[in-house]
């Protein structure tokens, strides 16, 4: 035998070569994560679209208004929710003492559904007094708004106990 001459081996079929393999490899997990998206996007609803989108914005006027009256106003407020997340009490400086209610909103900033609102009732001391579930962990929108609707504050707040959170309305 001489040395430029090269052995070869018998050859199989292709599908006990590896390098077919290797290279299909890669188009099928292509395939295989566009069916994955495209079950995520069948299977789950996007819920932060709205269908009212024009009224939705219009009612925005009218909550900026009540916030820049709160502002003209003064009004503060400082929530605070119990240490097992279930009691709340809100202390509201500048506003009208003799309200004997005001309502609290929760907004979960991605999570539809899970907002929640609470009647707040004067207690002692000039705190309102409310009670709720305990909120999912996540950034929360808080509204606190009088029974005429003169007047709205707003804050944000990451859920976890032992929380609280300052409220204020807009500057003008």
């Amino acid at each position: 035998m001489n040395g430029s001459q090269a052995i070869e081996r018998p050859r199989g079929p292709w599908y006990r070569e590896p390098w077919p393999w290797i290279l299909m490899s890669g188009p099928f997990a292509a395939v295989v994560a566009g069916l994955a998206t495209a079950w995520i996007a069948v299977t789950h609803q996007d819920g932060l679209v709205v269908e009212d989108y024009y009224k939705q914005g219009l009612a925005i006027n009218r909550t900026i208004d009540k916030e820049r009256a709160a502002g003209r106003l003064g009004i503060t407020a400082q929530v605070q929710f119990s240490a097992d997340g279930r009691h709340l009490r809100v202390y509201v400086r500048g506003h009208d003492e003799t309200a004997r209610k005001l309502g609290l909103t929760l907004a979960h900033a991605t999570v539809t559904g899970v907002d929640r609102h609470v009647d707040l009732v004067r207690g002692s001391g000039g705190w309102y007094e409310g009670k709720i579930d305990p909120l999912q962990p996540g950034k929360w929108q808080v509204l606190l708004e009088d029974p005429s609707g003169a007047w709205r504050v707003t804050g944000l707040m990451f859920a976890g106990a032992g929380d609280s959170v300052t409220l204020a309305g807009l500057a003008r």
